[in-house]
């Protein structure tokens, strides 16, 4: 019988050019999929159903992207560990690694998931959610909560896999519970008469199908990343190392999400034609932002494994392809956005107004994409060799404290959208800058190799 392993792309021997291009290519599916089953639930609720169960749908979009970005936040950590373990040959280390990153992230789902079920109507009524839609929101909310647990085991399983090389696998099982979901949305919702509940439901089901494929692929396994319920104990120093680098990580994309709070507020100004057509436009950035970050995964796999191989050289080498690679998918796909804008965004309205408006924000933002990849691939690389408190410091105070105070300075003297959408930019620029200049720095100091020293057993 085959030797059965988790490695598919090297990270550490051939081309870069071409391995990371062939790593990143199906996250780029995933992360897609990810985004057009999203819009699938969106559009099964409003077309089948009612503007009430889309609404209330929608009210919880924010605290769904907050909960959810900590759970991938710290599956970065489980990355950049496991990655450097793999390059260091450290079979043990990474061993022991896998499995409190498991305990880790499934406990973290938990938490997530008991946090949002007793605290749905709290922090929905602190979002000002409409009354006639608190409802439908407070049970969507609840019912998907559910899920967090299998969202954090997919996850860390994809972290583990992507760690390794093998990016195809975790796409094949998010396509399977992809597809499921489509399927339930549609039973749910049309043959059931269920409304919101049901969309939130069929997501459930969906998560808990890719977490079981994933975890009964790695206990197949017969590398160091394989699975053994024997294994499953805590080492709190391993635990320490997971979580230094992954709850900064976390924590950066829910603060990110807070920031926007703010500008939603500053569009929420203008008329509802202008609120609908941000609102379609914006489906533009989930489609770009996904894609740029199958690249900056790569970069903290590809330094991660490199490092930890002590192949510093290649190791920076792969930092500048994926930013490269970062950069030319933005460029492009925001200018093809930009040209093709009105007949994407009739996608989403019938109401040519509505349109014009969602222009206007691709009119500023379509190269504005760009700019960020410097900031999000710089962050990444920092990931990749052990740094992640002071990059979130960074984002915290450039692209989140600097853009509250850009809505009530500069958007308050113009009160134009121009003048609102414009903070992105320059935040972008702001906060690259500094993590470029944080980045540089370390890697003038960085030894060789990280610690990959085996975590010591607790005293008896």
């Amino acid at each position: 019988m085959p030797r059965r392993t988790s490695v598919a792309v090297s990270l550490t021997d051939g081309s870069l050019f071409r391995n990371i291009l062939l790593f990143s290519v199906p996250l780029i599916f995933s992360q897609l999929l990810q985004v057009l089953f999203n819009m699938a639930d969106v559009a099964v609720v409003g077309k089948f159903s009612s503007a009430t169960a889309l609404g209330s749908v929608g009210s919880t979009s924010t605290l769904v992207t907050l909960f959810t970005g900590f759970l991938i936040g710290l599956s970065n950590g489980v990355n950049v560990r496991v990655a450097q373990y793999l390059g260091a040959r450290q079979e043990k280390s990474t061993s022991i690694c896998v499995h409190n990153s498991l305990l880790l992230c499934t406990a973290a789902g938990v938490l997530i998931a008991v946090l949002c079920y007793f605290l749905a109507h709290p922090m929905l009524a602190l979002l000002r959610t409409k009354d006639d839609l608190m409802d439908g929101a407070v049970l969507y909310f609840r019912i998907y909560a559910l899920g967090m647990p299998a969202l954090g085991i997919f996850n860390f399983g994809n972290a583990v896999l992507s760690a390794s090389g093998d990016t195809k696998r975790p796409l094949a099982y998010l396509t399977a519970a992809g597809v499921l979901n489509v399927i339930l949305n549609l039973f749910f919702v049309i043959v059931c008469k269920m409304a919101a509940d049901g969309v939130a439901l069929a997501s459930v089901i969906s998560q808990y199908l890719s977490a079981v494929l994933i975890l009964l692929h790695l206990r197949r396994l017969n590398d160091c990343c394989r699975l053994d319920k024997k294994l499953l104990r805590l080492h709190p120093q391993e635990a320490l190392r997971i979580l230094s680098l992954g709850v900064p990580s976390g924590i950066q994309s829910m603060i990110f999400a807070v920031a926007n709070l703010f500008i939603q507020a500053g569009v929420n100004s203008f008329d509802s034609t202008m609120v609908s057509g941000n609102s379609a436009a914006a489906n533009v950035d989930n489609v770009i932002y996904n894609v740029m970050a199958a690249f900056y995964t790569a970069c903290s796999s590809f330094m991660g494994q490199n490092w930890g191989a002590g192949k510093k050289d290649r190791m920076m080498k792969s930092y500048y392809i994926s930013l490269g690679y970062s950069f030319l998918i933005a460029a492009g796909l925001g200018a093809a956005f930009w040209l093709c804008g009105e007949p994407f965004l009739y996608l989403f309205t019938n109401e040519a107004p509505v349109v014009a408006a969602g222009m206007q924000r691709l009119k500023i933002m379509w190269w504005s994409y760009a700019i960020s990849a410097f900031m999000d691939c710089t962050i990444a690389a920092c990931r990749g060799i052990g740094r992640s408190f002071v990059p979130t410091v960074i984002v915290i105070l450039g692209s989140c404290v600097f853009r509250v105070v850009w809505v009530y300075t500069i958007f308050a003297q113009f009160g134009t959208i121009p003048s609102l959408y414009l903070l992105y930019a320059f935040s972008w620029t702001i906060t690259a800058v500094a993590e470029i200049l944080y980045f540089l720095h370390c890697c003038r100091r960085l030894p060789v190799a990280p610690d990959t020293a085996p975590p010591q057993p607790a005293e008896k």
